[in-house]
């Protein structure tokens, strides 16, 4: 199995890099593939901020990506948690913060906008700070 970066996924995706995007697929149909929870925090930053990409695009690319049969993907469940709280309007390092957070009593914040949006993520308690 081997992990992945981020600029191997994001090549994937955008095909900005012929070249390096044939490669990139090259290696995810000949190996079993581990994605870190950080790798998919900055795919998700890099394909917003650098390519403007909306999250109705790269919500449902990034699960086709942790999807493929040979991709493991850091605490799936938390991920999945995270990519639903992002769907449902939630920043995707905040909603991956809060699923991440699970053997924790509750979550404090001073960001009101986040913990009001985040009320309806999980069971997990919300302290605005």
């Amino acid at each position: 199995m081997l992990a992945v970066d981020t600029n191997v996924i994001v090549r994937i995706v955008t095909h900005d890099d012929p070249e390096q995007a044939q490669r990139a697929v090259a290696l995810f149909e000949r190996e079993d593939i581990f994605i870190a929870k950080t790798v998919l925090l900055e795919v998700e930053w890099v394909l917003r901020f650098s390519y403007q990409l909306p999250r109705e695009v790269i919500a449902p690319t990034l699960r086709k990506v942790i999807g493929l049969p040979n991709v493991e993907v850091e605490n799936p469940d938390e991920v999945f948690i995270a990519l639903s709280g992002y769907e449902q309007g939630l920043d995707f390092a905040d909603a991956l913060h809060l699923a991440s957070s699970g053997r924790a009593e509750g979550f404090a914040t001073f960001d009101q906008k986040m913990a009001k949006r985040a009320g309806t993520l999980q069971a997990l308690k919300i302290v605005a700070v």
